[in-house]
């Protein structure tokens, strides 16, 4: 982040404004010092014009990138041991990220909205999820998939006794769009 922060040429408070976080969060954040959540990763990428992937893999040459079993990023854990990681994702100004999720019986993640035009798909590989969007609720048993706006305030919930585990892919357009022109005033 401090290298994609300083080739703009903006000060900590620059990208703190633009991204909606605190200074302190920056700080934290740059020296390694806390385990940031999704959406403020989200806010941080978008504030640079880039993809989440690009904030948190290492930078990669031209070519295919191969990421085996376990070694995504795992952005989300849950109380009961679930997690979101992201296994692929592509490099701005479209980008789509893979993600491989499961979530313990009773576990839940809330997502804030993401950048405008957002869409996600999702496909159920074992359980059941309850996605909800805006007003509207979706059981989703194995095999079944759901496509939806992800720039509304959404989530995942798992309702049952056993695990479920889930395909996410997240399609965000132009992303960092409307920070790419300046830099914001410190």
């Amino acid at each position: 982040m401090k290298q994609e922060r300083n080739g703009r040429g903006w000060t900590l408070d620059q990208l703190a404004s633009a991204a909606g976080v605190s200074r302190r969060m920056l700080v934290n954040v740059e020296q390694g010092g806390v385990n940031p959540s999704v959406g403020t990763l989200l806010r941080l990428s978008d504030a640079l014009g880039i993809g989440l992937p690009a904030l948190v893999e290492p930078p990669t040459p031209r070519a295919a990138k191969l990421t085996r079993r376990g070694e995504g990023a795992v952005l989300w854990t849950g109380d009961q041991g679930g997690q979101g990681v992201l296994v692929a994702g592509t490099e701005p100004p479209d980008v789509v990220e893979l993600w491989e999720w499961t979530l313990a019986p009773a576990e839940r993640h809330d997502s804030e909205p993401h950048s405008e035009g957002t869409r996600e798909l999702l496909h159920i590989q074992a359980g059941t999820v309850t996605v909800t969007v805006g007003d509207e609720h979706f059981e989703l048993q194995r095999s079944d998939a759901l496509t939806f706006h992800g720039d509304i305030a959404h989530s995942y919930a798992n309702p049952a006794s056993e695990p479920a585990r889930f395909s996410l892919t997240v399609f965000e357009p132009r992303v960092g769009a409307a920070h790419r022109m300046e830099a914001p005033s410190a």
